[in-house]
């Protein structure tokens, strides 16, 4: 791969429409490729970052490439863990792991019928 310039401005653009249970990621400018990337590498969940695209002057980048470019050794910034699975399955362990919503409520019924 050639030279990139993570300083240069750089457009982060949302990939095909799909249905998403959190806020709908539009598009976004930064002032810098290795910002555009972070927040990319980051904070998009993988569904979004699937069809993502960032365009830096006359390139343009799909998600493999963007990650190529976070990942390359000379990327300026610090990098975070990404939550996709661990932040993702500590939400949903409490659903899973818990008890179900009204399934309380139904046992105490259950009970107190049981008991009549």
């Amino acid at each position: 791969m050639t030279s990139f310039d993570y300083d240069a401005e750089a457009e982060l653009f949302p990939g095909a429409a799909r249905p998403s249970r959190g806020q709908p990621v539009g598009y976004r400018r930064f002032a810098h490729a290795a910002e555009a990337l972070r927040f990319a590498m980051e904070e998009l969940s993988p569904g979004a970052l699937a069809g993502a695209a960032l365009e830096v002057g006359d390139e343009r980048f799909d998600s493999h490439g963007m990650r190529q470019l976070y990942e390359a050794s000379d990327y300026p910034l610090a990098r975070r863990e990404r939550e996709d699975q661990s932040a993702a399955t500590a939400r949903r362990k409490p659903r899973g792991d818990g008890a179900v919503p009204g399934t309380g409520a139904a046992t105490k019924g259950r009970a107190s019928q049981d008991r009549d």
